[in-house]
């Protein structure tokens, strides 16, 4: 049975410093991946969306052990990309106004075949009705700015200002805000959640 570790593998993408903001460039990656708009603390969308993602995530990595390739893995983390129509309603954490993409990175050797064999079991198995709006596609963010935050969502503003100043001061935002969860928010303790902080940048 072959191990691999996409974390590790991707280091300086998924296992930043809380200490500074650098630069990083992300190269191409394929997602399962969700859109949806509204609250994420009281959207039943959001929840359902998050069950979807996870539920075919999990589906596959067991398809993919058990398969020919005989590779197992850990699934990867859940990642977001935040915006509002109107970015004064972003700004303001008015998140009745917010729109995201919530996404999960698929590894390069579970084929395309295999992640619908698992959308389509995993629909079987749970019929979530949330599974039929995911798609698999690959996302492209190129040269961006990160960090990692250490605390509640609620507390990210300094952080995200931190990121911001950095790429202003070099160049221009671009894209869209990215947040990587590495933290099991059912689980552990507010004052010490792991977000990852990422901008696209010019």
């Amino acid at each position: 049975m072959q191990k691999v570790d996409l974390k590790r593998e991707l280091k300086h993408l998924y296992q930043p410093s809380a200490k500074e903001v650098v630069r990083v460039e992300v190269p191409p990656l394929r997602f399962l991946m969700i859109d949806g708009e509204g609250d994420p603390n009281t959207s039943p969308a959001y929840a359902n969306a998050i069950e979807a993602l996870f539920t075919v995530s999990y589906t596959a990595k067991f398809m993919v052990k058990k398969g020919a390739q005989g590779i197992d893995y850990a699934v990867m983390p859940l990642e977001g990309l935040w915006w509002s129509d109107d970015m004064s309603a972003f700004v303001a954490n008015d998140r009745s106004k917010w729109k995201w993409t919530m996404m999960i990175m698929q590894p390069h050797f579970a084929e395309a075949a295999a992640i619908q064999e698992s959308m389509a079991e995993a629909k079987r198995k749970k019929a979530l009705s949330a599974i039929s709006e995911l798609r698999l596609e690959n996302f492209t963010e190129g040269l961006c700015a990160q960090t990692l935050h250490v605390g509640p969502f609620s507390e990210e503003g300094p952080t995200i200002a931190r990121v911001h100043d950095f790429i202003r001061a070099r160049s221009a935002l671009a894209g869209k805000h990215h947040e990587v969860y590495l933290s099991d928010i059912r689980r552990a303790d507010p004052s010490k959640w792991r977000t990852i902080i990422r901008q696209p940048m010019e």
